[in-house]
């Protein structure tokens, strides 16, 4: 585990006394309702995170603001695959950022790449300007990038407020090194939001590690659905057929555990 680890040049530990704010990734309301009971700060409302998140419906975001005991931002995303948006996909985009802007919800979350692995800085910028006062984050498209350091000046310049990364690795604690170094370069400029497979027996040490103020995680866990007939024949997509009767949702305990973790 983490803590057999031998401490590296980078690994500096945090001293101070402040608990990190938790987000907690969801998808769509039950997701939303799981998190905050489980004792949330914040929450990334999504949908289809079997794609790593999409936009979702603004029937869902509605329903959110009426339940909502705790700030949540949207992501804008309109598909799965890569951050490189045609044209029609960049508008749509704008169009959610403004619909999203006039619900009145806490923020948004959006990420656009050019073909060679920069940050999109027109595209951000117009996405942040149609945000007005809304909360903006970068997502994991920064980990994508080829030169993480101009990323985040690129962000910085387009007036982004935080950005969620795991360091460009699969999971934190892999990138718990470039994690750091993005923390003392932002300082007081951009937020560091970490990710990356956090879980009770990680995220401590990579708060420790790091010196992140806020992290982001999901807990996810696929439930058998409750159909009772099942049609073997048919699917909705893909080959996994047994996925028309699984149903993946956010596990409260494992939210509030690894809530525990991160601030004891």
């Amino acid at each position: 585990m983490l803590g057999l680890l031998s401490r590296q040049p980078w690994m500096m530990p945090v001293t101070a006394a402040s608990k990190p704010l938790i987000e907690i990734c969801v998808e769509g309301i039950d997701g939303l309702l799981a998190a905050q009971a489980a004792g949330a700060d914040r929450v990334e409302l999504c949908a289809s995170l079997v794609e790593g998140g999409i936009t979702p419906s603004l029937g869902t975001v509605r329903a959110a603001l009426e339940s909502a005991t705790i700030p949540f931002h949207v992501i804008v995303r309109p598909r799965g695959g890569d951050f490189l948006y045609s044209e029609a996909e960049y508008r749509s985009m704008l169009a959610d950022v403004e619909a999203l802007r006039e619900l009145g919800v806490a923020g948004v979350v959006v990420g656009c790449l050019t073909a060679d692995g920069a940050i999109d800085e027109a595209r951000m910028s117009a996405l942040v300007e149609a945000a007005g006062p809304l909360n903006v984050t970068c997502h994991r498209a920064f980990d994508m990038t080829r030169d993480p350091t101009e990323a985040l000046e690129t962000l910085i310049r387009c007036k982004v407020g935080r950005v969620l990364t795991s360091g460009q690795r699969d999971t934190a604690v892999e990138g718990m090194e470039l994690l750091a170094k993005l923390v003392r370069l932002a300082g007081n400029r951009i937020i560091i939001l970490g990710c990356g497979a956090l879980a009770p027996d990680t995220i401590g040490e990579v708060r420790r590690r790091t010196g992140l103020t806020e992290m982001h995680f999901a807990a996810l866990t696929d439930v058998p659905s409750a159909m009772r007939y099942r049609n073997p024949n048919v699917g909705m997509g893909g080959t996994d057929l047994d996925r028309e009767y699984r149903n993946t949702v956010t596990d409260g305990a494992v939210v509030a555990a690894t809530i525990a973790a991160a601030r004891a």
